[in-house]
């Protein structure tokens, strides 16, 4: 085990996209969303134990949640719980734990990964990141960890590469979410990659990515480098987050930087960014429903069922909806319309009082 690599789960996320299974309180991360008795915050920690020290593991999220994560992973230390006091995105989490992690271990190699992700074949997903550390800890790279695409998925980004004979390629462009008709070009064309949203560098390396591209940023970090690990940093950061803009990381280094690279996951992925893609994954019936409850089901396929264990479900006539019971909440709709749980979520803020008590 490289005493040197260091691993940040970013689990931050609200999961509007899982509501109403996943509320303000306990978000998707927080969730058995696969029922396995392990949450995604700790399937993913368990995932990277073999390959990383626990305590060079660092979490961070919202400071609502860090008590929520300190409950989920008793044996992290406090001061590996990194709480952000407001959510800016991608770019500022990264910068505070790339920071922190400097102030430790200037030689660091950091592993950067969501927290409520799904990898199947987890040993070969190790034997990447383990690949993709050593070439980081070697060269000034940004790696990046692409999943070879098995459908012209439109819900992913893609990540184009120069074909070389190394394990790590040049990045050539990122693309956000494609038209099915382009989706099916990359594809076809052998040379695109879905991004993972999993990024490896050395810690010297992001940090001049951050000075070159994001100065102030970086600046802002800088200003309280020494504050960091000591009893002022809480104040410190409130103070910088308030001082960052809303950016992804992806906006900010990886499509601006010439030093971006990509490595070949070749296994089983998924962001686990909807309903659909729970179903895509999870055991179902011979009608393609998945059941997690008690059922009665005619003439009904490509259904999710989800209840408490006291409950019968009885559902008749449907195809391709979410059919669930969440604590005060039941909900029947389509489920492969994703961006209609959004508007869920407003329309409940718009009900009398705020609709709090159903977020």
């Amino acid at each position: 085990m490289n005493k040197n690599i260091y691993v940040v789960l970013m689990a931050g996320g609200v999961g509007v996209r899982f509501w109403p299974y996943s509320r303000n309180s306990r978000p998707k991360q927080f969730l058995d969303v696969m029922g396995t008795g392990r949450t995604l915050l700790q399937s993913t920690y368990d995932r990277f134990l073999p390959i990383c020290k626990k305590e060079n593991i660092l979490v961070v999220t919202n400071e609502e949640h860090a008590a929520l994560v300190q409950e989920q992973l008793p044996d992290l230390q406090s001061h590996q719980i990194l709480a952000e006091p407001m959510r800016k995105n991608t770019a500022p989490c990264i910068a505070y734990a790339s920071y922190k992690i400097k102030k430790e271990n200037p030689d660091a190699i950091i592993v950067v990964s969501p927290a409520d992700h799904l990898v199947l074949k987890e040993a070969e997903f190790r034997e990447v990141i383990i690949k993709a550390a050593n070439s980081a800890e070697k060269n000034d790279k940004l790696i990046t960890l692409g999943i070879q695409p098995t459908r012209p998925e439109t819900g992913y980004g893609y990540i184009q590469f120069i074909e070389s004979k190394g394990f790590v390629k040049k990045v050539k462009t990122f693309t956000e979410k494609p038209a099915l008709a382009i989706a099916k070009q990359f594809l076809d064309s052998g040379d695109f990659l879905w991004n993972a949203g999993i990024f490896i560098w050395g810690v010297q390396a992001i940090i001049k990515a951050l000075q070159t591209h994001q100065p102030e940023l970086a600046e802002v970090f800088e200003e309280i480098e020494n504050d960091l690990g000591t009893p002022n940093e809480a104040k410190s950061i409130a103070k910088t987050y308030g001082q960052c803009k809303n950016i992804s990381i992806d906006y900010a280094i990886m499509e601006k930087a010439d030093n971006v690279y990509v490595c070949n996951g070749n296994f089983a992925w998924s962001d686990l960014g909807s309903w659909a893609s729970i179903h895509d994954v999870s055991q179902k019936d011979e009608n393609n429903n998945l059941k997690q409850a008690k059922t009665l089901l005619y003439d009904t396929k490509n259904t999710i069922i989800k209840a408490s264990a006291d409950k019968l479900v009885v559902v008749q006539g449907l195809n391709g909806y979410l059919v669930g019971e969440f604590g005060n909440v039941i909900i029947v709709c389509e489920k492969d319309k994703e961006d209609q749980f959004r508007k869920f979520v407003v329309d409940v803020k718009s009900l009398p009082g705020g609709g709090n008590e159903f977020l």
